[in-house]
């Protein structure tokens, strides 16, 4: 399962806070498939508290903590190169010089991206995607969709999700089991990463996932400036 959004659930929630300590929830044009998402979430959260949770628990106990730091290292070195591409289409020339920076240098010197070393030598760490790249544009979110398995998202960033996998070098290679292995490996990690803002959560799952990711992808897509409220996505229903 995709838990891409562990950490914007708590950004949401300082979000939310910061606009006056509550959730607003969004209009119901927003989400327009509303009855089906609630029950693809409700299927989310089956499989995710009879498999991938105890998994994650499995995880963290028995895999030593340098371990899944290096597991962690290695996929966000992966992501640089479609933030380093999605960087480029928003001709963000500064971030992509700082993305290259970091891919070359964790590449090499950090073991195939197993230790961060650009970190430590001041190139931080971007969060750009092709949904970003596509809202930097002007293209609209569409509806609220939950995915099965993937979780929260737009229509939006479901195609960027998509074309953000292509660049992952791991989907091309020929070794079925290798790209396997590898997949598994990068949801168990994120879900151990969710685990950090669980505690956050409050009121109704669903409606608190939903607003969190709709204002998190806000945030991201106007790079921190938060809009009053969000633009109309058109007659989606």
């Amino acid at each position: 399962m995709q838990y891409r959004f562990s950490r914007l659930l708590a950004l949401g929630l300082i979000l939310g806070m910061a606009a006056g300590g509550v959730f607003a929830q969004q209009p119901s044009e927003y989400d327009p498939w509303e009855p089906v998402n609630i029950r693809v979430h409700a299927f989310n959260e089956y499989v995710d508290r009879k498999v991938l949770r105890p998994v994650a628990n499995g995880y963290t106990r028995y895999v030593p903590g340098v371990a899944r730091t290096g597991v962690r290292n290695f996929f966000s070195n992966i992501n640089n190169i479609s933030v380093l591409a999605n960087n480029l289409l928003q001709f963000k020339l500064d971030a992509a010089a700082n993305d290259t920076g970091r891919l070359m240098l964790n590449t090499s010197f950090g073991l195939a991206g197993l230790v961060d070393v650009a970190t430590w030598v001041g190139f931080d760490k971007n969060e750009e995607d092709f949904g970003q790249t596509l809202g930097y544009w002007g293209v609209p979110p569409g509806p609220y969709v939950v995915i099965p398995l993937f979780g929260p998202s737009t229509v939006r960033d479901g195609f960027g999700f998509a074309v953000d996998n292509s660049t992952n070098p791991l989907n091309h290679r020929d070794d079925v089991m290798l790209r396997n292995a590898a997949f598994v490996l990068q949801q168990i990690d994120r879900r151990v990463e969710a685990m950090s803002v669980e505690s956050l959560m409050s009121g109704d799952p669903y409606i608190f996932t939903r607003e969190a990711y709709l204002q998190q992808r806000e945030y991201l897509v106007r790079d921190g400036e938060v809009a009053d409220q969000q633009s109309d996505w058109g007659d989606w229903d």
